[in-house]
């Protein structure tokens, strides 16, 4: 049907935004739940559906890093202080 139509293999799983990567990984999910496909199909969309997991994971990390690392100013203000998953949040 029309969710074999939004998966999209050739695009690189690294450019995907969360929403994307979310919505296909949900569609790759539904289709292997279906059941009834070849053996080599059912085994790329598996493939691809822990990629599409991991990436959704990547980036819920480095937003909660972000969230993490909000500062306080001596103002006041909020401040957000860029971060990517894996690295040590300062302590300070």
């Amino acid at each position: 049907m029309g969710d074999e139509q939004g998966l999209e293999p050739s695009v690189d799983i690294a450019s995907l935004s969360f929403d994307e990567a979310l919505a296909e990984l949900q569609r790759t999910v539904a289709e292997l739940e279906q059941g009834g496909l070849p053996l080599e199909r059912s085994l790329a969309l598996y493939e691809r559906g822990v990629g599409l997991h991991e990436r959704c994971a990547t980036l819920l990390g480095e937003a909660d890093l972000r969230v993490q690392r909000l500062l306080e100013r001596s103002s006041g203000a909020l401040e957000v202080a860029e971060a990517r998953a894996g690295e040590a949040l300062d302590q300070e």
